[in-house]
């Protein structure tokens, strides 16, 4: 098995030619000017609007999307595939909050789960809670739960008004179809996290669901966002009840500015790690506590940062795990961290990549975010250029 090494760029971008890599360092190099991360998503809207869906198909829509459709996703499908990476299909529409728009969402996300039965390539299906359900309702259940510490599911229904009963029932039934439809057809899915005033009802139905579906395999995988300073109690906790097998997917966290001016505004506490050194730290030991008991649970080390990916190799040498053991993966968005991801597939472990899609349109705030976020991660957009780069110069050596 090859020797572990981020730095490796042959192997990182094997998969792209010549002229794909000279595309991605002319996107990453656009991320530089802030103007573009401003008025970008107008710009794109308006493109569109004249008919120039073309262009931006073809520019960051490509990089960092599979596709409009699950069909159009078959070549990234096949492309990852090539290289032992393996896709998680993400239905990337934020759309508005109806019950017709919750029936669609729900109903795209079983075509995932249909598309990912008995297929290795497509080991993992996702969903976003609130495509599912309102997110007013899943507010005011997850107020409830905190202020009456609830801990049965059962007896949430009984403390909402007539509207909000029908729209949690609604909902949560959705989100256990979802989850009994995965485990019955063998599929593991992500349930993702979300803002932390919308999370106890989410932690609590993903919670009811692993119960339900993970006795004697983890299908069911809850996401927790390491940059909140509860997460690693929470995990230890959970995981000393010994009531399932535990799946878990490790991510740092995606609404900082938003978790911090809301604590602000309403005064309070903030709900985030004081600093990134506290992210860092309980990230890694999450790593190391869901390693240390693989025998009940299952993780996904889902981060661009090469020193988690590094630890999280080492400690599965430590903890006697071989590098393709099925509880442990590894996994990094589509059109990112290639280093990461390709290196590590090139020495055996198990990798996928979210792989978003839905119509150009649609998948406009999504794209922003991803354009925003790259700029914005601590050298992350500096790091990827750098990369590609340094592919370049040694072709042309």
């Amino acid at each position: 098995m090859a020797e572990l090494s981020f730095q490796n760029t042959s192997v990182a971008f094997a998969h792209k030619n010549n002229a794909a890599l000279s595309k991605a360092r002319m996107l990453f190099k656009s991320f530089n000017y802030p103007a573009l991360l401003t008025y970008g998503p107008a710009m794109a809207k308006l493109a569109v609007g004249l008919g120039l869906k073309f262009t931006i198909k073809k520019t960051i829509f490509e990089q960092f999307c599979g596709g409009e459709t699950i069909q159009e996703c078959d070549h990234t499908i096949k492309s990852l595939a090539q290289s032992g990476i393996g896709t998680i299909l993400d239905y990337s529409v934020e759309g508005e909050e109806s019950e017709e728009t919750f029936e669609h969402t729900a109903a795209e996300i079983l075509r995932t789960i249909h598309r990912a039965k008995g297929n290795k390539d497509i080991p993992f299906s996702v969903f976003k809670t609130t495509g599912i359900i309102s997110s007013e309702v899943l507010e005011k259940v997850s107020e409830l739960i905190i202020k009456n510490e609830i801990q049965d599911i059962d007896l949430i229904e009984n403390q909402l008004n007539l509207d909000q009963k029908t729209d949690w029932e609604r909902g949560y039934a959705r989100f256990m179809k979802l989850c009994e439809t995965a485990a019955q057809s063998k599929v593991q899915i992500f349930v993702d996290a979300e803002e932390t005033w919308l999370q106890p009802a989410i932690d609590m139905m993903a919670t009811h669901a692993m119960q339900q579906f993970n006795q004697e395999t983890a299908w069911i995988f809850n996401t927790l966002q390491m940059y909140r300073h509860d997460r690693l109690a929470y995990l230890q906790k959970q995981v000393a009840e010994k009531k399932c097998k535990y799946g878990y997917k490790l991510v740092r966290g995606a609404y900082m500015e938003k978790e911090r001016a809301r604590a602000q505004k309403l005064g309070y506490q903030d709900p985030i790690q004081p600093n990134k050194e506290a992210t860092d730290r309980d990230y890694d030991s999450a790593v190391d506590f869901c390693l240390q008991n693989h025998n009940t649970v299952s993780v996904c080390i889902a981060t661009h940062n090469e020193n988690s990916s590094m630890l999280g190799a080492n400690l599965m040498t430590r903890y006697g795990l071989s590098e393709g053991d099925q509880k442990v993966s590894f996994s990094q968005l589509l059109g990112m961290s290639d280093h990461i991801s390709f290196n590590l597939s090139n020495s055996g472990y198990k990798v996928s990549k979210y792989v978003p899609y839905g119509p150009v349109l649609a998948v406009i705030p999504y794209l922003t975010r991803r354009a925003q976020e790259n700029s914005g991660m601590a050298g992350q957009m500096g790091r990827e250029l750098a990369l590609i780069e340094s592919e370049i110069k040694r072709r042309k050596a």
